[in-house]
């Protein structure tokens, strides 16, 4: 490797006494790409927010030495004043998540052109322009309009196009990439790595990528850097770490992909289809231009003439790219969107949706649903007995408190999540639980009303990959112990490949391919589906 962009060593950092990172030495070289894996908790991101000193009431140890191109410094000893200089303007930071990153009450072109402004002095009109210009490199299609877009208004692929473009506003030597591609379907993070990859070539930046997605390690970095428990157990070139990984950890997260452990032809297969829906289509008003808008809307087509059946004890999948309709397919199933957005015919056991809280108290017994992110479902305000519990408030009412405590205990402990483990489980709160400790919570909350449906709506996107092994699991063991019913939403190929016995795959609102989904994962007929298979 040629003299270092980057050079750690003994990278330290405490909170309140306790070690989140342990003696991290690293080093980065001009123009390369690494990657620093490992899983939640490991130490990753405090350990790019450390160099940016951008930690609060953390304890940091050790050197970061940096070539400003005029000298090199130690980024851990510079006066603030003097980081705060190199702070976007040779080192950049990729957050994330854009919809917390980005302030939502400017429009993305004013938030880029504000940086222009003040690292590198430009006027109101030219920083203007150079934002224009910095989205469409990215990749944003008509780029003047986006430009004084609100990050609301963006898609998720956009608003990380956009955290890009301000990230590149001041050519930096540097580019740390906390997760950039987390919450992005699998055509989107090619998109971005490609997007990444281009762009590092074009200014001969050095990018330290963040991540647990080891096909993205594979597909983008020179070197891997691998972190466990806040130490660097391993480092080497990303082809050589793969192919011959050395210490046990490495070997098991390269091992870490989901096994496929469920009843190819579970018992009520050949009975009547629990979800069954016939020509449905979903149809969301939007606001027509000028005068018109206040008489009449407009009409977009989400969801458009799907069919499909799904029997006790099997997994539904549904993929496709954002956009494609997924998330609205489990709203209609789940009976979450107003009477006359709904056209078609959809029934659960034989019943559909009245729109009627009282008279779909019945169903919402039968089918509940399990979110993308539980930091989010989950009520921070309540305590786990609170959360896991409230469900039976309303489908088993005349049971007494300690009644309803045994069942919570109960529920919690079949998702794995023990008092033992947890002095003083049930009054916890979420904030005190991991990501897939939150997920099991998530779960418990479902199950506790014997559901026979679940809609599982991203469930571990948001996971590492061994703690994402976990909850695939614990889910494939409860559908063949309940004879659970699941409608999977993902984007994640190697989900559906190890939990779906059909799929569906959306393009537009539209299904472009169904069947078996080994047959259909191992042999596309559809281009669309061809290139979501290739993207993953």
């Amino acid at each position: 490797m040629s003299a270092p962009l980057l050079a750690v060593q003994d990278l330290s950092v405490s909170f309140a006494g306790k070690a989140a990172v342990q003696g991290a030495s690293f080093a980065i070289a001009p123009g390369e790409k690494l990657a620093l894996v490992g899983e939640s908790g490991s130490g990753k991101t405090v350990t790019a927010l450390a160099l940016l000193r951008l930690l609060h009431d953390a304890r940091i140890q050790g050197q970061a030495m940096f070539d400003d191109g005029q000298a090199t410094r130690n980024l851990l000893a510079l006066p603030e004043r003097q980081l705060r200089g190199l702070r976007g303007e040779q080192i950049a930071m990729i957050f994330q998540e854009p919809m917390t990153a980005l302030n939502p009450l400017m429009t993305v072109g004013a938030q880029i052109a504000e940086v222009l402004r003040l690292k590198r002095l430009l006027s109101k009109n030219e920083a203007w322009q150079e934002a224009i210009g910095l989205l469409e490199k990215t990749g944003i299609p008509d780029p003047a309009r986006r430009a004084g877009a609100f990050t609301h208004q963006l898609s998720g692929g956009q608003r990380q196009r956009a955290m890009i473009a301000m990230a590149l506003a001041c050519s930096p030597r540097l580019l740390l990439a906390d997760e950039p591609t987390t919450a992005l379907d699998v055509s989107l993070r090619g998109q971005i790595l490609d997007l990444l990859s281009a762009l590092q070539r074009e200014t001969g930046m050095a990018v330290l990528l963040i991540t647990h997605d080891l096909n993205l390690v594979r597909r983008f970095a020179d070197r891997v850097a691998v972190m466990q428990q806040g130490r660097m157990v391993e480092q080497g070139a990303a082809a050589s770490l793969f192919a011959a990984p050395r210490h046990p950890y490495t070997q098991q997260l390269i091992a870490s992909k989901p096994a496929r452990d469920v009843l190819e032809n579970p018992p009520d297969a050949a009975a009547a289809p629990l979800l069954n829906a016939q020509e449905l289509r979903v149809t969301y008003p939007t606001p027509r231009p000028g005068l018109r808008g206040w008489f009449s809307h407009g009409a977009f087509v989400a969801v458009q003439a799907a069919s499909f059946a799904l029997a006790r004890g099997r997994t539904l999948g549904v993929i496709g790219e954002s956009g494609s309709g997924k998330s609205t397919l489990a709203q209609a199933a789940l009976g979450l969107l107003p009477a006359a957005w709904v056209r078609g015919d959809l029934r659960i056991g034989g019943q559909s949706w009245r729109h009627r809280a009282a008279l779909d108290r019945p169903l919402r017994h039968v089918a509940q649903v399990v979110f993308q992110d539980p930091f989010s479902s989950l009520s921070p305000r309540m305590s786990v007995e609170e959360i896991v519990g409230e469900g039976l408030r309303v489908h088993a009412s005349a049971l007494s408190r300690a009644e309803r405590a045994a069942r919570v205990r109960a529920a919690l402990a079949e998702v794995g999540l023990h008092e033992a483990q947890f002095p003083g489980l049930p009054g916890r709160y979420p904030h005190e639980f991991s990501g897939g400790q939150r997920q099991r919570i998530a779960l418990a909350r479902a199950l506790i009303v014997e559901p026979e449906l679940l809609v599982l709506d991203e469930p571990t996107s948001a996971l590492d990959v061994s703690i994402q092994q976990q909850v695939l699991a614990l889910l494939q063991r409860l559908q063949k112990e309940r004879q659970l019913a699941y409608l999977l939403i993902t984007h994640d190929v190697d989900v559906i490949a190890a939990m779906a016995h059909d799929v569906l795959v959306l393009k537009d609102g539209q299904v472009v391919e169904s069947g078996p989904a080994l047959a259909v994962l191992h042999a596309p007929r559809h281009p669309y589906t061809q290139r979501l298979l290739a993207a993953a």
